[in-house]
């Protein structure tokens, strides 16, 4: 699996065009170094920028309309070009069966919303 703290192109997947732009300064923040990013606003849309894009890491939401976040990891999970990019799932629900079937599927971790630099921080690691 790739290393989260290596990660330079980041596809974020949520409905939320005001999530997706808090994960996205929280990244900025967080990181060293320079950052691309690629926005979906739902697993369909992402699913088909993974056609176009090469990113090293996915950040995902879970409800979402067209396709919902399981749906997306397990497709992406699916994928042999694409089973190995990580995939952190960003969420407000506290569904500890959920988070169990998305670790079963091979998650690189899950931050609960609201994010913030400092969670992302604590989970991607030092880039150094």
């Amino acid at each position: 699996m790739r290393s989260l703290a290596q990660a330079r192109r980041i596809l974020i997947v949520d409905d939320s065009s005001t999530s997706r732009m808090i994960t996205r300064r929280c990244f900025e923040i967080a990181a060293s170094d320079s950052l691309t990013f690629h926005e979906a606003c739902d697993g369909a849309q992402a699913l088909s920028m993974l056609h176009e894009h090469e990113v090293d890491l996915i950040v995902t939401d879970i409800n979402m309309p067209k396709m919902d976040g399981m749906t997306f990891v397990w497709k992406v999970k699916m994928n042999p070009r694409l089973e190995s990019t990580p995939i952190l799932v960003l969420s407000s629900m506290k569904n500890e069966r959920m988070q169990s079937g998305l670790v079963g599927l091979g998650i690189a971790g899950f931050i609960q919303k609201p994010i913030s630099p400092a969670k992302l921080a604590d989970l991607v690691g030092d880039p150094s």
